[in-house]
């Protein structure tokens, strides 16, 4: 479904309305990367995409579902080698089946913060082995509101000053200028609560390369 510009007449308390024009942006084929701060809503946009059959459930690759997989929900590393050790363990994961998917000429879509460039080359590296064009999502909403729904999750992994630190991280080493220096082919922003725009909203906003292999 296609939506309307911000300040358009047609929008009414941040919703879409059956006639409007705007076609989505569409996101070619390869790997995905989502950027942003923990409770910035890249999960909830992701499940948007998967009900809305936008995309499989299987073209996500998410670090946290991944750490979940590997460890008790009362898994708590000894010191901070054995911390070092599970996350070494669930990015080998989460780098496995992104390669795997993007060698059968599959999209993926990687969801984790990569708010750092060590994040994104890493994922940028895995690309370029297999000539998969990068798009980057950027999930950036203003501090109060990322706070907002870091409260509302109730997330007890990680305190206030955590949010704060990987949202300075983001300003400062995520813009839309680095992102694309880096290698990704297209960056676009992923709206939010700042503009009234809820995740089904924002997925709307975007249409997906179909994730099969060629000739399939």
């Amino acid at each position: 479904m296609a939506l309307v510009p911000e300040n358009s007449p047609d929008r009414a308390g941040g919703r879409s309305r059956p006639h409007d024009l705007t076609p989505p942006i569409r996101i070619p084929a390869g790997l995905v990367v989502l950027v942003g701060p923990p409770a910035s809503g890249k999960t909830s946009f992701v499940r948007a995409l998967v009900e809305g059959r936008q995309i499989e459930a299987e073209a996500v690759v998410s670090s946290d579902e991944i750490r979940a997989e590997l460890f008790s929900a009362e898994f708590e590393p000894a010191d901070s080698d054995a911390a070092d050790a599970a996350d070494a363990r669930i990015f080998e994961e989460r780098d496995r089946r992104i390669v795997a998917r993007l060698a059968a000429g599959l999209s993926v879509i990687a969801e984790s913060t990569n708010v750092t460039p060590q994040a994104r080359e890493r994922l940028i590296g895995l690309a370029r082995r297999f000539g998969a064009p990068v798009t980057v999502l950027r999930f950036a909403p203003d501090v109060a509101d990322l706070l907002q729904q870091y409260a509302e999750r109730g997330r007890t992994d990680l305190t206030e000053v955590d949010v704060r630190a990987y949202a300075a991280v983001m300003s400062r080493d995520a813009g839309v200028d680095r992102l694309r220096a880096e290698g990704a082919a297209a960056v676009h922003d992923v709206p939010g609560r700042r503009r009234s725009v809820t995740p089904g909203e924002a997925a709307a906003r975007f249409t997906f390369a179909p994730c099969r292999p060629p000739g399939r």
